[in-house]
């Protein structure tokens, strides 16, 4: 009888096209656009800054070495563009000329700047719109490196002449070695968004069945002839959970697709583009490759996310009277999947212990996060996916609770 009532929830889902297209298409064309098109952009538009040449005023004279330097591009042994030089303008007003647009950045020397080290120092006055991306990672960013270049310049002429070399200046050198598991090193900064990804679209594919099989229901006057027939209140809910819990088991699948599916793509483009604009998708976007034990590990937390979710769901559109009512019950719900998952980017921050796994639902965000790095284990997915199971067994005694009472059925 159970699966009777699932079958027949199933099927007043599956006659909603729009449903189908929420479950099943978004989740494989919106994280795919995420995961990877999100990343390709940025490292398009901060590798195009790169390889762009910026107009960049200057007030005053400069040495001709730091002219030559500022103008020079940077080029790789086949000939290709690493990092386009600047072309120097004279502006007379530089705060005006970055304000209006007319030049991305703008030099000012009060002072004569020494040319060699030893002749004192100088100042020179860098104006650019500091708190935008594109001038840190265009004309004031190639200025600012120009500049630390350039005065490496000066003082290794200086130890140069004193029979000194540049290893003088760094007695004790830092070589940074990478100890994070390599699938860490792969999944990039912005793994976070794929648990907040994921409980979304669970969530999205569980409220269309559930608010249908219950509110929906109790709208068309459908439910009263499903109650008065032979088949028990404990069925009636576990069938509907049952019901709410594939659909939105169905839609993380495809989330799971999605991910396995960018980073796919994103290994096939990184292949053809440059070696920077490669290493900036690949520091923000990453790759999702996932072993048998962590696929067997993510699909755990996944199920036992979209039990808890669809237990909530039911538990709180039986009390409404239609369906645009259990809607603004439903609403707030998604609230509390996407601020503690936005949280999980300062996750490096938190002392993950077993306490913050048996958080229900937030410890499921943990254990995918976990996946996605490579770093999960055992116990503490295990602690997730019980509090998340112990969580749906409470609301479905609530839920079950609910339907025995005609104060609650019959509201409408």
């Amino acid at each position: 009888m159970v699966w009777h009532v699932a079958v027949r929830d199933l099927l007043a889902t599956l006659r909603d096209r729009r449903t189908l297209l929420g479950t099943i298409l978004i989740p494989l064309l919106l994280i795919p656009l995420f995961t990877l098109g999100l990343p390709q952009l940025l490292g398009q538009f901060v590798g195009g800054q790169q390889q762009e040449r910026q107009k960049v005023g200057v007030v005053g004279t400069l040495p001709p070495a730091l002219r030559t330097a500022l103008e020079r591009d940077e080029k790789a042994p086949d000939g290709s563009v690493l990092r386009a030089g600047v072309t120097l303008v004279a502006v007379t007003d530089p705060r005006a000329a970055v304000a209006d647009g007319d030049v991305e950045a703008a030099l000012r020397a009060p002072a004569a700047l020494p040319t060699r080290a030893g002749d004192g120092t100088g100042t020179l006055e860098v104006y650019a719109k500091l708190t935008s991306l594109r001038a840190q990672t265009g004309a004031y960013g190639k200025v600012e490196n120009t500049i630390d270049a350039y005065n490496r310049t000066l003082t290794l002429e200086r130890l140069t002449a004193l029979g000194l070399n540049a290893d003088t200046l760094t007695p004790i050198q830092i070589k940074p070695v990478d100890a994070s598991p390599p699938q860490q090193q792969r999944s990039g900064q912005l793994a976070f968004l794929i648990p907040l990804l994921m409980l979304n679209f669970i969530l999205t594919g569980a409220m269309a069945t559930a608010l249908d099989a219950t509110a929906g229901e109790k709208e068309r006057g459908t439910l009263e002839s499903l109650l008065v027939s032979p088949v028990r209140r404990g069925e009636v809910v576990a069938g509907k959970l049952l019901a709410t819990t594939l659909t939105a088991l169905t839609s993380a699948c495809f989330s799971v697709l999605g991910f396995l599916a960018s980073g796919f793509v994103a290994g096939l483009l990184q292949r053809g583009q440059s070696a920077s604009s490669a290493e900036l998708s690949q520091a923000f976007g990453g790759q999702l490759s996932l072993s048998f034990g962590a696929a067997v590990a993510l699909i755990g937390a996944a199920i036992s996310a979209a039990l808890l979710i669809s237990a909530i769901l039911i538990a709180l559109s039986i009390y409404a009277r239609s369906y645009k009512e259990a809607q603004t019950y439903v609403t707030p719900l998604s609230l509390a999947i996407v601020i503690p998952a936005v949280l999980l980017q300062f996750s490096d921050f938190l002392s993950t212990g077993p306490a913050l796994y048996a958080i229900p639902l937030f410890g499921s965000m943990l254990a995918i996060l976990d996946t996605v790095r490579g770093t999960v284990t055992a116990p503490n997915v295990l602690i997730a996916i019980a509090a998340n199971l112990l969580g749906a067994f409470v609301l479905a005694l609530v839920a079950r609770r609910s339907f025995g009472r005609e104060e609650v059925i019959f509201r409408n």
